[in-house]
């Protein structure tokens, strides 16, 4: 059995369901619209250069899921999916995932993006597996606080590690490991697995894709 690791954000999906879900809460009114969309965005600026401050991205990011409940947060979800999600998911992506199902390989979407955001859209791929930046929850409800380690950038180590060690699984343990991403934030787990992909990479990831030999490929 290989291992087959997916970034999300501008990888599988063409587009960040991060940034939309912000978008999605400023159009539906739930935020203040100037305020929230200004920071959105500069928040989405930092993390495509590779200086994204994570602990004040989770900490805007957050807080809107701990100003509401759990019934309406999912009535949200599901016109986000329809409405923001679907419409990023391409033919090629869905092609990709597909082959590593069918072949038995063990996946999993790995992405800084929260869990809340992220497992409908992993499990609209099939992907059963999904390691993601985990809100805090306490009494049932969102805190606005992150539990644990954020799944970033070497964070992403830790938390996939962490993730194969409770399936009695070692990274080494795989033939071939192999992780597809985008951005120059995940180099660190690209270097870690023996088959890193670039998928539609930033300028960085390329250009050290291209130096090192590694596949580079479009979904697009």
């Amino acid at each position: 059995m290989n291992l087959a690791l997916f970034d999300l954000d501008n990888t599988l999906l063409a587009g960040d369901s991060d940034y939309e879900w912000g978008q999605f809460l400023v159009d539906q009114g739930v935020v203040v619209r100037e305020e929230y969309e200004a920071q959105n965005a500069a928040f989405y600026k930092q993390y495509k250069a590779g200086a994204l401050d994570i602990g004040a991205f989770l900490a805007f990011a957050l807080q809107p899921l701990a100003q509401h409940g759990d019934d309406l947060l999912a009535r949200w979800h599901t016109r986000f999916m329809n409405e923001r999600i679907r419409p990023m998911i391409g033919a090629a992506a869905r092609a990709l995932v597909d082959k590593h199902l069918v072949a038995g390989d063990l996946c999993a979407v790995v992405t800084a993006t929260n869990s809340f955001v992220t497992a409908p859209i992993a499990r609209s791929f099939g992907i059963e597996n999904l390691v993601a930046t985990e809100p805090e929850r306490i009494d049932g409800r969102f805190t606005g606080r992150v539990a644990g380690t954020p799944c970033f950038r070497e964070g992403k180590i830790e938390r996939v590690l962490a993730w194969l060690a409770r399936l009695g699984y070692r990274l080494e343990d795989f033939p071939v490991s192999s992780f597809y991403s985008d951005s120059r934030n995940d180099l660190p787990l690209l270097e870690r697995v023996n088959r890193p992909v670039a998928v539609d990479p930033d300028e960085v990831l390329e250009a050290t894709a291209r130096a090192r030999g590694w596949p580079v490929i479009s979904l697009r």
